[in-house]
């Protein structure tokens, strides 16, 4: 467009110093055709406008929209018309309560109140993209900046709105996918009705106010303690049935030595407890002589 109003300045001036009676008069018709070079070059330049890839473009021509959208490439376009891109790639636009990790410079963290009333911080990052056929109208009825003017306020107005129906230690544990699947299908349908396309949608960090997390590491701390008395109690059980079960062998052994020992065993185990002791002498009784005794003198 520049080059095209430089020819035309160019091609004017000619004419009017044709017009007046001036050293450079003569030249006039020279600079004439200067002007219509520079005019006829601009147009070709202007005329052909290149995509990049990842873009599309949308033709502005004195305010009017072309919904006719340029792809990627060499385009041939009207000289006089304006074309603004959209990027069609996935972009992403993070919330966070850490400083400079989001898209703002400072805490932009998502603050909710649960259903039990608590309030619980949520860190956010929404991966969307342009519907390229979508371009035009999103030119027309929110400009460029969709990011701010869409993306941002309707996150945070639909997570603080369906955040309502969960408790706090809820949505930081048992119900956290139920959550994110819920405001997906939620934000999804409005970025749709507005040319846009959410493609995932990632709660990052739910963060509990400091009394919840005080009682959930009691609760913790409790349950971790009943399981190490459940171990010692069943140990204990263990050790007594060990016990009961050696008693009772004992008390059988001694009932059946009790009853069923008659001399013979009696003689045999007494011989068997001196023969193995080294200190001891062994004696051989002979049944049919009492008085003779045989000593073994280890």
């Amino acid at each position: 467009m520049g080059i095209i109003i430089l020819g035309i300045i160019v091609l004017s001036a000619g004419f009017f110093l044709s017009k007046m009676d001036s050293p450079v008069k003569p030249y006039t018709g020279i600079i004439r055709v200067v002007g219509i070079v520079i005019l006829l070059i601009g147009t070709a330049f202007s005329a052909v406008y290149q995509i990049e890839p990842g873009e599309v473009g949308v033709q502005k021509l004195f305010g009017k929209v072309n919904n006719r959208t340029l792809e990627s490439g060499l385009n041939i376009i009207n000289p006089l018309v304006e074309v603004v891109t959209f990027d069609i790639r996935t972009q992403n636009y993070t919330m966070s309560g850490v400083n400079d990790e989001g898209d703002k410079a400072s805490d932009d963290a998502i603050r909710v109140l649960s259903a039990d009333g608590l309030e619980v911080v949520i860190d956010l990052t929404v991966l969307y993209k342009v519907t390229p056929s979508q371009a035009p109208r999103i030119l027309k009825e929110l400009g460029t900046d969709y990011k701010n003017k869409i993306v941002r306020p309707l996150c945070r107005t639909k997570i603080r709105d369906n955040a309502v129906y969960y408790d706090a230690v809820a949505l930081y544990s048992t119900k956290r996918d139920e959550f994110q699947d819920r405001i997906f299908k939620s934000i999804e349908a409005d970025f749709s009705a507005r040319g846009l396309e959410l493609e995932q949608l990632l709660v990052r960090n739910i963060t509990l106010p400091e009394s919840v997390k005080t009682t959930i590491e009691s609760k913790i701390n409790a349950e971790q303690e009943a399981q190490k008395m459940t171990f010692v109690l069943q140990k204990e059980k263990q050790e007594a049935e060990r016990k009961r079960v050696e008693a009772q062998g004992i008390a059988d052994y001694q009932t059946i030595l009790s009853t069923g020992l008659s001399d013979k065993q009696l003689q045999y185990e007494m011989i068997k407890a001196i023969a193995t002791s080294p200190n001891a002498k062994l004696i051989f009784m002979d049944a049919k002589k009492p008085a003779s005794i045989i000593v073994d003198g280890k």
